[in-house]
């Protein structure tokens, strides 16, 4: 396993754009032109009241920076990955194709099945396992009558967005059917209700959509899965290759396609990222939804379809959202929340969420997710993953990880530091 080539690197705060906003304020970051698709007048309110209003919401108060200027994104939200509060948000109910972004609920659907376990179990492929995906897939270079492990799927569908892995682990799960069904049940017990799955893969099908909002709260309940945090801040890996006669198998190296973490394509490594997942279809434009933690402050970002000619518009608008945010903290009035799952243990929080069909809803606050210093070595052909924390200044290695309790909301917690 080849040594990452790059660490991350600083990425400079947005800058501080037009004049003081009073709080509260809702705006259109970007005039949409009249070719542009509009977002429909009634939107979902699961999370408050303002994520169902069209155009831009953001709250600001006393010392807050104001938005990055010229997002273009048609729905964005950047959001506190522990407390579940919506910092800002633009049409973030908006239902719409998400591509392989779709791929972070086939993986907290999927990864805790037996089926799937352990990670060392080797499957070999038949031709059925690849039979219907969609002209022009993604693939990581699967091939019918050769083994993988389960982990080499995985990596295969984090990091090269392989639809052809998708579809293998869906045949050991069950088939794509099955798939499908559960993962539809699952987002339904998430209160993802923007989400309508057809494949599992994310490919275009004019039914399957999802939203900024849904995408967010995958992310969120991915990351609380320690395969899931792994997998999505592995930034290279070996991948077996073809087996010749009489020959040992060979390998070849992948990369991960979230360019804010391996810095590729001229895209500056953003500091503090840890995945999750970006996707690219010729109806979904660019999506992207990204987990970062700056000195012990964790966000995450989605942003979907920027109309901006910008190359890697949805990296830089993700990375100036994820700025601000750090830059925003304490100073600005929540515009929303992430709402807990159907099931979850309400404690003090209301939990409101899709009982109230459309109103504000989840109006009680969650008490923090837990985060703490993890390594998982050896995961991936000797690259691992590492958050150090050390004087509140965050070092990146190849990825990081967040330890996140599956209660929701979360008790009193006490953030646990490394011993020296």
């Amino acid at each position: 396993m080849p040594a990452l080539k790059k660490t991350a690197l600083a990425v400079t705060s947005a800058a501080l754009l037009s004049a003081f906003v009073v709080s509260p304020a809702s705006a259109v970051a970007k005039d949409a032109s009249d070719n542009e698709p509009k977002p429909p007048a009634g939107m979902s309110r699961i999370g408050g009241e303002q994520l169902g209003l069209s155009g831009t919401q953001v709250n600001l108060g006393p010392g807050a920076p104001v938005l990055p200027k010229d997002l273009t994104g048609r729905s964005w939200m950047v959001a506190d990955a522990e407390s579940g509060e919506v910092l800002a948000s633009h049409n973030p109910h908006w239902r719409l194709p998400p591509a392989s972004t779709l791929k972070m609920l086939f993986a907290d659907t999927v990864l805790p099945s037996p089926a799937l376990q352990p990670k060392t179990r080797k499957y070999t492929v038949k031709d059925e396992d690849l039979a219907d995906m969609g002209e022009g897939s993604s693939l990581v270079g699967v091939k019918e009558d050769l083994s993988y492990t389960v982990h080499d799927l995985w990596l295969g569908v984090f990091l090269r967005s392989g639809n052809d892995a998708v579809h293998v682990l869906a045949a050991m799960y069950g088939g794509v059917p099955k798939t499908v069904q559960d993962m539809q049940t699952h987002a339904e017990e998430l209160q993802a209700l923007d989400t309508t799955v057809v494949s599992p893969d994310g490919y275009d099908s004019p039914e399957q959509v999802s939203s900024a909002y849904d995408l967010t709260l995958f992310a969120r309940s991915g990351l609380q899965n320690a395969d899931f945090r792994e997998y999505c801040s592995t930034a290279e890996a070996e991948f077996p290759g073809e087996q010749k006669k009489g020959k040992k198998r060979e390998s070849f190296g992948i990369q991960n396609t979230n360019r804010l973490l391996t810095g590729a394509d001229g895209v500056t490594p953003y500091k503090g990222i840890a995945g999750v997942k970006n996707g690219y279809t010729t109806h979904a434009g660019n999506t992207f939804t990204g987990v970062a933690e700056r000195n012990g402050k964790v966000l995450l970002v989605t942003v979907m379809n920027p109309s901006s000619n910008e190359t890697h518009a949805v990296y830089n608008e993700a990375a100036s959202l994820l700025d601000w945010g750090f830059s925003a903290g304490g100073k600005v009035t929540p515009v929303g929340e992430l709402v807990p799952p159907k099931s979850a243990e309400t404690g003090n929080g209301t939990g409101k969420g899709a009982e109230a069909d459309g109103s504000a809803a989840a109006k009680g606050k969650h008490s923090p997710v837990k985060t703490t210093k993890a390594a998982a070595a050896g995961g991936s052909g000797g690259v691992g993953i590492a958050l150090g924390i050390a004087g509140g200044v965050l070092v990146l290695l190849a990825g990081a990880a967040f330890l996140v309790n599956r209660r929701w909301p979360l008790p009193d917690l006490v953030r646990r530091r490394p011993r020296p």
